[in-house]
């Protein structure tokens, strides 16, 4: 209980008569642990002698004879309230509202009820604060009035009813400030989590030491609760990972077990919860006396209330949050230690003061000069915190100037004249002015100020003086407000105590080595060579760095702790491949040394690069657009989000690479002098860098950092990763896929996606919008236009900007068309450049939508409709709203000045896209593949059919038909897909597109030792078996031997024992079962498993599984056949939720007529080893995307299962003549490889025009071939024509 909560008549007293006082405040009975001792003794007897009187809260003290304070004074008051409890009938608010009996406590603060009188934990409470009032209802019943409900309470005697209703009411009319601010208390931690007896999630609160249980948000800020659990006897402990996100709160009398959404949620509350609870278990003995000053309720810098930390020689109270930036000071500077837990530190004369000087007076130094704009509040961010403090303290910027003394022996003479009388806060003034604590006094017997307050018995300014003894503040004049730069560039010496750990690259850093390894150590930089020594006694250095042998620099900017509190870390790379971490106790400092080590290994040319706030810089090898013979050197540095560099170039001039802009980021392997090195490739706006490291470990280095630099950062539009347009990679992704995948959707937009699926997808866009790649089957359109919908509404400002808003709206007044375009038009080009971009890009997307919308019914009123609330950021959508936004989507070609050939391009993608599910089944459309029946021998293949939209299950059925095979009952056959010489295969789903997956062929090291082949998979039974086992929701984890490829830097080349977790559609690696945190999370969405490892991996075992994605091949061990088809059937199951289609669904056949091709060749798609010179310019066309008009390049590459992909396929059957087929027949066929050429675009373009006048000048004959018969008809391949027209003109501009 705080002071204010006491009755008005409080008074000051010792802690003698207070004692019985503190020993009744049961709430608190572990807080008030007992002061040392030695210290209680010596200043109960001054507190008699002294006489010390204050008046309580005042500014003003009166302070006598001594100007001394006993720090054992308190307040005490007699308000007690008064407690009654007893049984009760409560009525029901739901179903028959009847009347239930239960044990009703009221303590003066709220009202809560139980099922009997034994319970400890309640089954509600409503605050006090809540209440309106009470009154008497009908016969022995009262009503607790609150403003959202009404509680009916029934008794068996008036006069009980009348004693609750005066008890109540006495409590509401002297009700206390707490009880009524209990609730717009900030809460440490809160969420929605789920809770073990409950249907529903309970919203949890951590307030203070208490965790509060409600319903919902709602009710605890109207006054409403289940219970509260108090967190002083109680403990937390985590549930095994395996099961779920779990933990409990573990209290004697009962158990509370949690759910959370995700692992870090849980470990988020957790932390949150042990420190609670370190906190009740601390002492706020000394809190409440140096609160006793008023000033010391509220922090010194941000106000937030009852702060519980202090900078004991800056003399300021502070709270948690600020404290933490106290630290980033260093304990030079400010010495930060807790009211609460560290009761050590606080003797008598330091609790005194505080009591003496308070934040009030020491921020009329501290803060003299700061404007109210400059302020500080309780809920400012993190950066602006730690700004404010810096400047604060460590720079002095609000601090009041002492007048009159001009020099520092003025300061000095004046410290000294100080010390000696009672005013501290003139000490603290003259010493963080510029004055010096260990100047020279003049005394020979008392030298430093520290004596002369000893002689003149000035306890606090002794204890004052005493922890400040080793502060370094400097005069806060001009010079230093140029930072550490000024300092340095006069000098190359440096010297200090920094921390250092040493690590090569077979031993990774961890925070964990950081503590265990972690020594300080007297370092110098000097001529070039940073030496370190033991202390700073020894003479002989324990090891030395050549400067010049620095490849890169990496500086932290988040502190690391250790025991002795927070350290600022910078790492050092050689090229021996030795890295060493150094860790300085200030930011200020770090700054300094990573300054001054930079300056040393960057070359003046590079210089510039200094200049920058830059997280890491060194030198890397480089190859550009201006020469890709040689690899060159440069000087790199990443800031922020930019990557800067200066190239080994004549007039070179510093450049830069926007990192959040790239389209393309992809790391690649090369040999160079007969050694294997990592190339990473970096395309912005047809900018092309390649770079490489000097050693793997630097290349890791740069790697990671691109790939985070790159990412996200912030919900700002032009924070989002961009694409080469300046329209963020989300937008343009969703654009394409609902272009190509959408456009003949009834209602496209109108229809709602999966919530979870949306929410899913859109938090993979803002992680990481470049990894995330959309394909047809595993995403769906409505999830699709859902994402960009949310997108567009949660960004921090609308896209047409709220600035904005009334301009667009007040358009709508001008009635000639013309001019209101033109109004749009002049808005358009005042929006921020991205917003731009992203406008044009969008509407020129919903254009094409409103074109196609005899099909999907999405005219531009629909669409408006849709659109206009996410693109103004507003509610709800208003006429005015709707039809701006009509208007921009049926203006777009005068809005953004579309010629007519641009048009004219749109309608014939349109045409082809919204056409093609009439076309594709059109034999001249299919592919003809050989495929293999059990084994791979010529007398068991086949050449069959396989169009566009052919799936594993017809295939399979297809060539069971063909082959007369009847399978058995119980037996299950799949279409299989192997690679790598038959070393691994894997069989396909039966929904798999089969043509799909022959594409993907043309990317493997060897396309000819792939194949297709129909074989048994597994019996009926087993597959029941193991649907048994793979119960959906169930957790399949356990031990398997691992090897990733290529090998990384630590792990050597053989196979290591991991845990594998299977959960929540992603497989987890951990390093064994106890770990927590994964150190990989593989999406089973992006993965190809395989059965069976290469045998040039050297698997420990038969039984091997592989695991490809796009940026991992994983290859796994299991002890037996049964573990290994258990994990492979679990994978199956996870990604397409059945093995097989389910029992008495008939099975699909091929919609192709004839599939069996007797006497026709295999078209190639796979290039022959012996293919002719002209065949394969043909022949080697590249599958690639259609590409719209704003389409990101980097989804161009990416996406297989594509239109334009299908265009190509198309294509290469229209242009192949049966003469030129029957020339090239061969008993044992393969399949060819693709690459891209313009002369193979102009051949393939050449003869599809050809081909196509052929189709018009004999479209009436009669007698024509089984395959010409069946090929596209003539306007369709004129549209193709036009595509592929579009794309050769868009390779030649790449």
């Amino acid at each position: 209980m705080f002071p204010e909560q006491l009755a008005s008549e409080s008074e000051y007293t010792t802690v003698e008569e207070c004692s019985p006082y503190l020993r009744t405040k049961n709430h608190k009975a572990k807080k008030y642990s007992s002061f040392p001792t030695k210290n209680r003794s010596r200043n109960l007897e001054q507190s008699v002698k002294e006489s010390i009187y204050f008046l309580p809260f005042g500014d003003k003290q009166i302070i006598t004879p001594n100007d001394s304070i006993t720090p054992y004074a308190c307040f005490y008051g007699s308000s007690v309230k008064k407690v009654k409890a007893g049984w009760l009938d409560k009525l029901s608010p739901q179903g028959k509202r009847m009347f239930q009996k239960r044990w009703v406590k009221f303590d003066g603060d709220s009202i809560s009820y139980y099922n009997n009188d034994k319970e400890v934990y309640s089954k509600g409470i409503i605050l006090l604060s809540a209440i309106v009032t009470v009154r008497v209802h009908g016969e022995n019943k009262f009503e607790v009035v609150t403003a959202h409900r009404t509680f009916v309470f029934r008794v068996e005697k008036e006069d009980e009813r009348i004693d609750w209703i005066n008890t109540m009411l006495s409590a509401l009319k002297s009700q206390s400030n707490t009880s009524q601010t209990r609730t717009a208390i900030t809460p440490e931690k809160s969420g929605y989590l789920e809770l073990k007896g409950y249907k529903t999630k309970i919203f949890t609160l951590l307030l203070g030491n208490n965790v509060w249980l409600c319903k919902n948000e709602q009710d605890f800020k109207t006054g409403f609760g289940i219970t509260i659990i108090p967190m002083n006897v109680a403990s937390v402990k985590q549930v095994d990972r395996t099961a779920k996100q779990s933990f409990e709160i573990i209290t004697p009398y009962k158990s509370f077990s949690f759910t959370a959404e995700s692992e870090g949620e849980k470990q988020e509350w957790i932390e949150a919860l042990q420190q609670s609870i370190a906190e009740t278990l601390s002492d706020y003995e000394v809190a409440e006396k140096i609160w006793f000053n008023e000033s010391n309720r509220s922090c010194a810098d941000c106000k937030a209330p009852d702060p519980d930390w202090a900078s004991i020689n800056l003399c300021v109270v502070v709270c948690k949050k600020c404290a933490g930036q106290h630290r980033s000071l260093g304990p030079r500077d400010s010495k930060v230690r807790s009211l609460k837990m560290d009761a050590s530190i606080w003797s008598n004369e330091l609790i005194e003061l505080f009591i003496v000087i308070g934040n009030k007076r020491a921020n009329s130094f501290w803060a003299g000069k700061l404007q109210p704009e400059e302020e500080l509040h309780m809920d400012s961010p993190l950066e602006k915190r730690i700004m404010f403090i810096t400047q604060k303290y460590k720079e002095g910027k609000f601090r009041k100037t002492p007048l009159g003394y001009k020099t520092k022996e003025e300061l000095n003479k004046a410290l000294c004249a100080a010390v000696v009388k009672q005013n501290v806060l003139e000490t603290m003034t003259l010493l963080f002015s510029g004055a010096d604590v260990m100047c020279a006094t003049g005394d020979p017997v008392y030298s430093t100020p520290y004596l002369l307050a000893k002689k003149a018995g000035q306890r606090l300014q002794m204890e004052f003086l005493y922890h400040n003894k080793f502060s370094d503040f400097p005069n806060y004049d001009t010079s230093f407000e140029s930072g550490f730069s000024q300092d340095i560039s006069h000098s190359t010496f440096l010297c200090e105590f920094l921390y250092k750990v040493s690590y090569n690259a077979a031993k990774l850093f961890t925070d964990r080595k950081l503590k265990e390894d972690c020594n300080k150590r007297w370092c110098t930089l000097e001529s070039g060579f940073l030496s370190y020594y033991e202390n700073d006694k020894t003479t002989t250095p324990t090891g030395m760095i050549d400067i010049s042998e620095v490849i890169c620099l990496v500086v932290h900017k988040e502190d690391s702790f250790l025991n002795t509190g927070a350290i600022f870390t910078f790492e050092i790379y050689l090229l021996t491949e030795r890295v060493i971490l150094f860790g300085t106790e200030t930011a200020h400092s770090q700054r300094k040394w990573t300054w001054a080590i930079a300056k040393h290994f960057v070359p003046f040319v590079a210089e510039c690069l200094l200049k920058r706030d830059y997280d890491l810089i060194g030198q890397l090898y480089y190859k550009d657009c201006h020469n890709l013979d040689q690899w060159r050197k440069g000087w790199f540095a990443i800031d922020k989000s930019s990557l800067h560099f200066c190239l080994e170039m004549e007039n070179a001039q510093e450049d830069s690479i926007h990192l959040r802009r790239l389209q393309e980021l992809t790391i690649s392997s090369v040999i160079q002098n007969g050694e294997k090195i990592d190339v990473l490739l970096l395309v912005e706006k047809g900018r092309t860098l390649y770079i490489h490291g000097h050693t793997k470990l630097d290349f890791t280095v740069w790697h990671t950092a691109i790939e985070k630099a790159a990412r996200t950062d912030g919900n700002a539009l032009q924070d989002q990763q961009l694409s080469k347009n300046d329209v963020p990679i989300i937008v343009n992704s969703c654009i394409a896929f609902v272009t190509q995948y959408g456009l003949g959707s009834k209602h496209i937009y109108s229809k709602n996606g999966d919530p979870s699926h949306v929410s899913e997808l859109l938090e993979s866009f803002k992680k990481d919008a470049r990894s995330v790649k959309l394909r047809a089957g595993t995403h769906q359109v409505e999830d699709v236009t859902d994402v960009l919908k949310c997108f567009l509404s949660q960004i921090s400002d609308a896209l047409l900007t709220k600035e904005l808003y009334p301009f667009w709206i007040s358009a709508l007044d001008t009635q000639n068309e013309k001019e209101r375009v033109r109004k749009y038009g002049t808005f358009i080009q005042s929006l921020p450049r991205v917003n731009r971009a992203t406008l044009a890009a969008l509407i020129e997307h919903l254009y094409r939508v409103h074109k196609c919308s005899e099909i999907n019914y999405m005219n531009p009123h629909n669409l408006a409709m849709v659109f206009s609330s996410c693109l103004f950021q507003t509610n709800g959508h208003t006429s005015e709203e709707v039809n701006v936004i009509e208007d921009l989507i049926k203006n777009y070609v005068q809005l953004f000045d579309i010629n007519e050939d641009q048009i004219k391009q749109m309608d014939t993608e349109n045409s082809f896209i919204t056409k093609w599910k009439d076309t594709q089944v059109s034999q001249a459309g299919d592919l003809l593949i050989e495929v293999y029946v059990e084994r791979k021998e010529p007398d068991c293949s086949i050449i069959i059919r396989v169009s566009p939209l052919t799936e594993a299950e017809e295939l399979t059925n297809d060539v069971l038909g063909i082959k007369n095979i009847i399978p058995n009952k119980d037996e299950i056959w799949a279409a299989f897909e192997v690679i790598e010489n038959g070393e691994l295969e894997r069989p396909l789903h039966y929904t798999e597109n089969v043509l799909e997956q022959v594409l993907h062929w043309s990317s493997l090291p060897e396309p000819c030792s792939a194949y297709l082949v129909i074989k048994k998979f597994l019996t009926a039974d087993a597959v029941k078996l193991y649907n048994e086992k793979n119960v959906k929701g169930n957790v399949k984890a356990g031990y398997l031997k691992y090897k990733e490829e290529p090998s990384k830097l630590l792990s050597g080349n053989k196979f290591q024992e991991r845990y594998f977790v299977l959960r929540e559609g992603n497989l987890l690696l951990y390093k064994d079962m106890k770990t927590s945190k994964p150190e990989k999370v593989l999406p089973l969405s992006s993965l190809k498993l395989y059965l069976g490892v290469k045998k040039k991996m050297k698997p420990p075992t038969n039984w091997g599984l592989t695991v490809y994605s796009e940026k991992h091949h994983w290859h796994m061990c299991c002890d037996g056949q049964d573990t290994q088809m258990e994990w492979m059937t679990s994978i199956f199951n996870a990604q397409h939720s059945d093995i097989w289609p389910p029992a008495g669904k008939a099975r699909k056949q091929s919609i192709t007529k004839n599939p069996k091709i007797g006497g026709l060749p295999l078209i190639p798609i796979q290039q022959e080893k012996n293919t002719s010179k002209t065949r394969g310019n043909a022949e080697h066309i590249k599958a690639g995307k259609l590409t719209f008009s704003e389409q990101d390049e980097n989804d161009i590459v990416e996406e297989k299962k594509n239109l334009k992909e299908r265009a190509h396929i198309v294509a290469q059957c229209l242009g192949r003549k049966e003469e030129k087929m029957k020339n090239h027949v061969k008993k044992h066929r393969s399949l060819i490889c693709v690459e891209d050429t313009d002369a193979d675009i102009a051949d393939l373009h050449q003869s599809l025009y050809k081909e196509s006048r052929t189709l018009k000048k004999h479209e009436n004959k009669t007698n024509k071939s089984n395959l010409e018969s069946e090929k596209l008809p003539p306007n369709v391949i004129q549209e193709l024509n036009t595509v592929l027209q579009k794309n050769r003109t868009l390779n030649e501009e790449t």
